[in-house]
Protein backbone atom coordinates (compact mmCIF):
# COMPACT_ATOMS: atom_id res chain seq x y z
CA UNK A 1 0.00 0.00 0.00
CA UNK A 2 2.97 2.02 0.56
CA UNK A 3 3.75 4.14 -2.58
CA UNK A 4 6.13 7.47 -1.82
CA UNK A 5 6.41 10.40 0.33
CA UNK A 6 4.04 13.41 0.41
CA UNK A 7 4.00 14.94 -2.50
CA UNK A 8 5.87 18.37 -2.36
CA UNK A 9 5.73 19.28 -5.80
CA UNK A 10 1.92 19.94 -5.82
CA UNK A 11 2.56 22.47 -2.49
CA UNK A 12 2.64 26.00 -2.89
CA UNK A 13 6.07 26.71 -1.21
CA UNK A 14 4.84 29.92 0.41
CA UNK A 15 2.25 28.39 2.34
CA UNK A 16 2.90 26.81 5.69
CA UNK A 17 3.58 22.88 5.71
CA UNK A 18 1.42 21.03 8.67
CA UNK A 19 1.37 17.64 9.24
CA UNK A 20 -2.25 16.54 11.39
CA UNK A 21 -2.85 12.88 12.95
CA UNK A 22 -5.10 12.12 15.69
CA UNK A 23 -5.96 8.98 18.59
CA UNK A 24 -9.36 8.63 16.83
CA UNK A 25 -8.43 7.37 13.50
CA UNK A 26 -8.15 8.74 10.20
CA UNK A 27 -11.95 8.45 9.71
CA UNK A 28 -12.63 10.53 12.62
CA UNK A 29 -15.16 13.72 12.72
CA UNK A 30 -13.03 15.57 14.90
CA UNK A 31 -9.80 15.04 12.21
CA UNK A 32 -12.26 15.86 9.40
CA UNK A 33 -13.22 19.04 10.79
CA UNK A 34 -9.79 20.00 11.76
CA UNK A 35 -8.56 19.48 8.27
CA UNK A 36 -11.91 21.68 7.16
CA UNK A 37 -10.72 24.46 9.10
CA UNK A 38 -7.10 24.54 7.88
CA UNK A 39 -7.27 23.40 3.79
CA UNK A 40 -7.44 27.29 2.62
CA UNK A 41 -4.82 28.23 5.04
CA UNK A 42 -1.96 25.75 4.48
CA UNK A 43 -0.66 22.75 2.63
CA UNK A 44 -1.49 19.63 4.87
CA UNK A 45 -0.84 16.36 4.96
CA UNK A 46 -2.33 13.86 7.48
CA UNK A 47 -1.45 10.50 8.93
CA UNK A 48 -3.43 9.01 11.61
CA UNK A 49 -4.37 5.62 13.14
CA UNK A 50 -6.20 3.10 10.58
CA UNK A 51 -8.86 2.65 13.75
CA UNK A 52 -9.45 4.40 16.93
CA UNK A 53 -5.81 4.33 19.30
CA UNK A 54 -7.04 6.54 22.67
CA UNK A 55 -5.29 5.70 26.20
CA UNK A 56 -1.83 5.11 23.86
CA UNK A 57 0.03 7.96 25.28
CA UNK A 58 3.30 8.18 23.76
CA UNK A 59 2.90 4.47 23.17
CA UNK A 60 5.23 3.31 20.14
CA UNK A 61 5.24 -0.09 18.21
CA UNK A 62 8.20 -2.35 18.86
CA UNK A 63 7.44 -5.90 18.09
CA UNK A 64 4.65 -5.57 14.81
CA UNK A 65 6.19 -4.40 11.97
CA UNK A 66 3.48 -1.35 10.43
CA UNK A 67 2.09 -0.67 7.65
CA UNK A 68 1.22 2.64 5.83
CA UNK A 69 -1.89 3.20 3.70
CA UNK A 70 -2.87 5.97 1.23
CA UNK A 71 -6.86 6.83 1.92
CA UNK A 72 -8.98 9.25 -0.13
CA UNK A 73 -11.75 10.19 2.35
CA UNK A 74 -10.97 13.75 2.32
CA UNK A 75 -10.47 15.20 -1.10
CA UNK A 76 -7.72 16.58 -2.42
CA UNK A 77 -5.91 16.55 1.00
CA UNK A 78 -3.28 13.68 0.82
CA UNK A 79 -4.17 11.49 3.74
CA UNK A 80 -2.59 8.44 5.01
CA UNK A 81 -3.30 5.65 8.02
CA UNK A 82 -1.36 3.41 10.02
CA UNK A 83 -1.77 0.51 11.41
CA UNK A 84 0.29 1.97 14.83
CA UNK A 85 -0.01 4.12 17.72
CA UNK A 86 -0.56 8.18 16.79
CA UNK A 87 3.30 8.22 17.96
CA UNK A 88 3.76 5.91 15.09
CA UNK A 89 1.81 8.18 12.27
CA UNK A 90 4.24 11.30 13.38
CA UNK A 91 7.39 9.07 13.47
CA UNK A 92 6.51 7.45 10.01
CA UNK A 93 4.91 10.74 8.58
CA UNK A 94 8.39 12.58 9.10
CA UNK A 95 10.53 9.60 8.06
CA UNK A 96 8.67 8.47 4.95
CA UNK A 97 6.27 11.32 3.67
CA UNK A 98 8.02 14.21 4.46
CA UNK A 99 11.64 13.76 3.42
CA UNK A 100 11.29 16.59 0.89
CA UNK A 101 9.94 19.04 3.50
CA UNK A 102 9.40 19.06 7.62
CA UNK A 103 6.30 20.24 9.02
CA UNK A 104 6.41 23.79 10.38
CA UNK A 105 3.43 22.65 12.46
CA UNK A 106 2.38 19.66 13.63
CA UNK A 107 -1.14 19.29 14.68
CA UNK A 108 -3.89 16.41 16.31
CA UNK A 109 -7.38 15.93 16.94
CA UNK A 110 -9.86 17.34 17.34
CA UNK A 111 -10.08 14.78 20.09
CA UNK A 112 -13.75 13.50 21.50
CA UNK A 113 -13.11 14.16 24.63
CA UNK A 114 -11.55 16.18 26.70
CA UNK A 115 -7.63 16.14 27.48
CA UNK A 116 -7.37 18.19 30.61
CA UNK A 117 -5.84 17.91 33.75
CA UNK A 118 -4.08 14.68 34.22
CA UNK A 119 -5.58 12.89 31.90
CA UNK A 120 -3.06 14.36 28.84
CA UNK A 121 -1.02 11.94 30.79
CA UNK A 122 -3.06 9.08 29.01
CA UNK A 123 -3.72 10.81 25.90
CA UNK A 124 -2.83 9.70 22.37
CA UNK A 125 -3.83 12.66 20.98
CA UNK A 126 -1.35 14.67 23.40
CA UNK A 127 1.20 11.68 22.39
CA UNK A 128 1.12 12.81 18.78
CA UNK A 129 1.46 16.41 19.91
CA UNK A 130 4.68 15.60 22.65
CA UNK A 131 6.31 13.28 19.70
CA UNK A 132 6.55 16.47 17.09
CA UNK A 133 7.82 18.60 20.66
CA UNK A 134 10.67 16.26 20.94
CA UNK A 135 11.17 16.40 17.19
CA UNK A 136 11.96 20.45 17.44
CA UNK A 137 8.20 20.78 15.78
CA UNK A 138 5.69 23.51 17.34
CA UNK A 139 2.76 21.08 17.84
CA UNK A 140 -0.69 21.61 19.29
CA UNK A 141 -3.49 19.20 20.81
CA UNK A 142 -6.97 20.37 20.44
CA UNK A 143 -9.53 18.34 22.20
CA UNK A 144 -13.09 19.09 22.87
CA UNK A 145 -15.39 17.90 26.27
CA UNK A 146 -18.30 16.92 23.63
CA UNK A 147 -18.30 13.33 23.69
CA UNK A 148 -20.41 12.60 20.46
CA UNK A 149 -18.22 11.38 17.71
CA UNK A 150 -20.66 12.87 14.83
CA UNK A 151 -21.23 16.52 16.83
CA UNK A 152 -21.03 19.66 14.60
CA UNK A 153 -17.98 21.00 15.99
CA UNK A 154 -17.64 23.65 13.15
CA UNK A 155 -17.83 26.43 16.12
CA UNK A 156 -14.30 25.61 17.11
CA UNK A 157 -12.77 27.42 14.00
CA UNK A 158 -12.10 30.80 14.93
CA UNK A 159 -10.56 29.61 17.86
CA UNK A 160 -8.48 27.51 16.66
CA UNK A 161 -7.64 29.62 13.65
CA UNK A 162 -7.11 32.19 16.34
CA UNK A 163 -4.47 29.48 18.18
CA UNK A 164 -2.36 28.21 14.90
CA UNK A 165 -1.97 31.34 13.34
CA UNK A 166 -0.59 33.10 16.44
CA UNK A 167 1.99 29.99 16.73
CA UNK A 168 2.71 30.26 13.40
CA UNK A 169 3.64 33.67 13.88
CA UNK A 170 5.14 33.73 17.26
CA UNK A 171 6.55 30.13 17.62
CA UNK A 172 6.98 27.98 21.00
CA UNK A 173 9.68 27.82 23.13
CA UNK A 174 11.81 24.80 22.72
CA UNK A 175 10.42 21.54 24.61
CA UNK A 176 6.86 23.48 25.17
CA UNK A 177 3.85 22.03 23.15
CA UNK A 178 -0.07 23.40 23.85
CA UNK A 179 -3.11 21.17 25.17
CA UNK A 180 -5.78 23.11 24.28
CA UNK A 181 -9.48 21.73 25.16
CA UNK A 182 -12.58 23.29 24.22
CA UNK A 183 -16.09 23.41 26.52
CA UNK A 184 -18.74 21.07 25.12
CA UNK A 185 -20.76 23.93 23.80
CA UNK A 186 -20.45 27.22 22.64
CA UNK A 187 -20.60 30.05 23.34
CA UNK A 188 -17.45 30.54 24.80
CA UNK A 189 -16.48 33.00 26.93
CA UNK A 190 -13.00 33.23 25.27
CA UNK A 191 -9.81 32.19 25.30
CA UNK A 192 -7.53 31.46 29.24
CA UNK A 193 -4.44 30.45 29.56
CA UNK A 194 -4.16 27.89 32.36
CA UNK A 195 -2.11 25.49 34.20
CA UNK A 196 -2.99 21.67 34.78
CA UNK A 197 -5.38 20.76 37.24
CA UNK A 198 -4.63 18.11 39.99
CA UNK A 199 -6.97 15.58 39.54
CA UNK A 200 -7.90 11.95 40.59
CA UNK A 201 -9.77 8.91 38.60
CA UNK A 202 -11.82 7.18 41.27
CA UNK A 203 -13.53 3.63 40.79
CA UNK A 204 -11.78 2.66 37.70
CA UNK A 205 -12.14 -1.11 37.89
CA UNK A 206 -15.38 -2.82 37.46
CA UNK A 207 -15.00 -6.44 38.45
CA UNK A 208 -17.53 -9.26 36.54
CA UNK A 209 -17.86 -12.96 36.49
CA UNK A 210 -18.12 -14.39 33.54
CA UNK A 211 -20.39 -17.15 32.61
CA UNK A 212 -18.01 -19.99 32.58
CA UNK A 213 -17.15 -19.00 36.48
CA UNK A 214 -13.86 -16.56 36.20
CA UNK A 215 -13.62 -12.60 36.86
CA UNK A 216 -13.09 -10.17 34.53
CA UNK A 217 -12.50 -6.31 34.28
CA UNK A 218 -13.19 -3.39 32.87
CA UNK A 219 -11.50 0.08 33.38
CA UNK A 220 -14.14 2.60 33.89
CA UNK A 221 -14.27 4.94 36.73
CA UNK A 222 -14.91 8.79 36.57
CA UNK A 223 -12.75 12.10 36.72
CA UNK A 224 -12.53 13.64 40.24
CA UNK A 225 -11.23 17.42 40.58
CA UNK A 226 -9.01 17.14 43.64
CA UNK A 227 -9.10 21.31 42.79
CA UNK A 228 -12.58 22.78 42.35
CA UNK A 229 -11.75 26.29 43.60
CA UNK A 230 -8.84 26.95 41.84
CA UNK A 231 -9.49 29.51 39.48
CA UNK A 232 -6.05 29.14 37.49
CA UNK A 233 -6.43 25.62 36.18
CA UNK A 234 -7.73 24.39 32.61
CA UNK A 235 -10.37 22.44 34.81
CA UNK A 236 -12.27 25.57 36.21
CA UNK A 237 -11.93 27.39 32.68
CA UNK A 238 -13.73 24.47 30.99
CA UNK A 239 -16.39 24.64 33.86
CA UNK A 240 -16.67 28.07 33.54
CA UNK A 241 -17.20 28.33 29.34
CA UNK A 242 -13.43 29.17 28.28
CA UNK A 243 -11.61 27.67 25.74
CA UNK A 244 -8.41 26.27 28.60
CA UNK A 245 -4.60 26.48 27.40
CA UNK A 246 -2.09 24.92 28.46
CA UNK A 247 1.87 24.47 27.50
CA UNK A 248 2.95 21.44 28.28
CA UNK A 249 7.13 20.71 28.51
CA UNK A 250 8.79 17.35 27.51
CA UNK A 251 11.59 18.50 29.88
CA UNK A 252 10.14 17.03 33.98
CA UNK A 253 12.61 18.08 35.82
CA UNK A 254 11.31 19.76 38.98
CA UNK A 255 14.21 22.34 39.05
CA UNK A 256 13.24 23.53 42.49
CA UNK A 257 13.74 20.14 44.03
CA UNK A 258 16.74 19.60 42.03
CA UNK A 259 18.42 22.20 44.21
CA UNK A 260 17.07 20.78 47.52
CA UNK A 261 18.78 17.52 46.80
CA UNK A 262 22.50 18.87 45.91
CA UNK A 263 23.73 17.46 49.03
CA UNK A 264 22.26 14.01 47.83
CA UNK A 265 25.65 14.46 45.26
CA UNK A 266 28.73 11.91 46.15
CA UNK A 267 31.91 11.64 44.82
CA UNK A 268 33.05 8.06 43.74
Amino acid sequence: YFCGEFKTDRMAQNRPFILISNDDGYHANGIKTLVSFLKNHANLLVCAPESGRSGFSCAFSAAVPLRLKQRHNMGEIEVWSCNGTPVDCIKLALSELCKVRQPDLILSGINHGDNASINHHYSGTIGAAKEGCMKYIPSIAFSTCNDDEDADLSYLQNDVLTIVKRVMQDGLPKGVYLNVNFPAQPPFKGIKTSRMAYGSWVNEVERFTHPRNYDYFWMAGHYQNDEPTSEDTDQWALRHGYVAVTPLKIDTTDYSFLQKIHSWDTRL
